[in-house]
C-alpha cells in the first residue's frame, strides 16, 4: 500500500485539491472544480471523518483492502471516520459528481450523533456502493444544494440546526435507495442466504465449530466476499432475522438433537459447538428454550 495520509479535518481534504472548506466541519463540493495539489498516480487516505461521493465520472478507480473498484455513472459511496482509501487517477483524469464531507464534531449533541452509527452502510466496502436511478440522483442532489444553501449564506442560530437535518434527510433517503437496491437484486440476495445457511450447517458439522470456536458472522461474510455490514443489512431484509439470530437458532437445533446422546455431557456438547466455556452455552441456551439443557435432557 502507499504511504497512508492522514485527513483529520475537512479542510484537509479539501486543501488537497487547492479549495477552501465552507465549514470547518462540513463543506458540500463540486469535483468537477477541484484541481490535485498532489502527485497523479496512486495514493491512499484515512478519512477522519465522513465522505460521501456520487461520482458520475466511471474512469476514477478507487481501491479498498485488496478490491478495486469502477465507478459506475451515478453511484453513491460511503466512507467513514478512520476508513482507508486508496485512489488512483489517471494523468487527464477530470472528477464529475459531488461530495459531501462531514466531521463526527458537527453532530455532537444532535440527534443525529445518537443514531449515526444505525447508517451501517458507511462500513460497507466500496463495491457494495449504492447504484441510483436517475430519479434518486436527482433527490439526493436537491439534498446537496439545500446543505450548501446553508453553508454559503450568513451563519446564524439556525444555520447547524438546518445542515444536520438536511444531512440526515439525505441519510434517510440513502437507507430508502439501500432498501430499494436489496429488493431488485433478490436474485443474487437468495444465493446469499442460501449459502450462508449452507456453510453454516457445514461449519457446525464438519467439525470447524470445536476447531474456530462459535459461527460468527464476519466469517460467512468473509466466505462471500461482503463486509459485516452489508452482510448482515442483506440477511435482515432478506429473512426478517439477523445473522447472529439465524446462527444462535441454528446452533440451539443442533444442541437438541445431541442432547437426546445421553452418552454426551452437555459440557462435550458446548465445546462441539465451538463454546470456550459450557457455563455460555447453557446461558444460552435457557434463554432461547426456556430451560437449561439438564432440565431439557430430563423432560424428554
Amino acid at each position: 500500500m502507499s504511504k497512508v495520509i492522514n485527513l483529520e479535518t475537512v479542510n484537509d481534504y479539501c486543501n488537497r485539491f487547492n479549495q477552501s472548506s465552507q465549514h470547518p466541519l462540513v463543506s458540500v463540493m463540486n469535483l468537477h472544480d477541484l484541481v490535485r495539489n498532489s502527485q497523479h498516480g496512486i495514493e491512499a487516505l484515512r478519512f477522519n471523518f465522513y465522505g460521501i461521493f456520487l461520482k458520475q465520472n466511471p474512469d476514477c478507480i478507487l481501491k479498498y483492502g485488496r478490491k478495486y473498484y469502477d465507478f459506475q455513472e451515478g453511484t453513491l459511496v460511503f466512507i467513514g471516520p478512520g476508513q482507508i482509501v486508496q485512489i488512483e487517477n489517471s494523468d487527464d483524469y477530470i472528477p464529475s459528481g459531488h461530495a459531501l464531507l462531514f466531521h463526527p464534531d458537527l453532530l455532537l449533541k444532535t440527534n443525529l450523533g445518537q443514531f449515526i452509527s444505525k447508517y451501517s452502510f458507511f462500513s460497507y466496502e466500496l463495491s457494495e456502493a449504492l447504484h441510483l436511478s436517475q430519479r434518486e440522483r436527482q433527490i439526493i442532489i436537491d439534498c446537496l444544494e439545500k446543505i450548501r444553501f446553508e453553508l454559503e449564506r450568513d451563519i446564524d442560530k439556525h444555520s447547524k440546526e438546518l445542515i444536520v437535518s438536511n444531512i440526515e434527510l439525505f441519510l434517510r433517503y440513502c437507507s430508502r435507495f439501500y432498501d430499494r437496491q436489496f429488493i431488485t437484486r433478490d436474485a443474487v440476495n437468495d444465493g446469499v442466504v442460501y449459502q450462508f445457511k449452507k456453510s453454516l450447517h457445514n461449519y457446525i458439522h464438519s467439525g470447524k465449530a470445536r476447531e474456530l470456536g462459535c459461527p460468527f458472522v464476519g466469517y460467512f461474510a468473509r466466505e462471500q466476499d461482503l463486509s459485516p455490514n452489508y452482510f448482515g443489512d442483506l440477511i435482515k431484509k432478506e429473512t426478517g432475522k439477523s445473522a447472529l439470530e439465524i446462527i444462535q437458532a441454528k446452533l440451539i437445533e443442533v444442541a437438541k438433537e445431541r442432547i437426546f446422546d445421553s452418552s454426551k455431557t452437555v459440557s462435550e456438547i458446548a465445546y462441539e459447538l465451538g463454546f470456550k466455556h459450557p457455563q455460555h452455552f447453557s446461558r444460552l441456551f435457557k434463554n432461547k428454550v426456556g430451560y437449561s439443557p439438564n432440565e431439557y435432557r430430563m423432560m424428554n
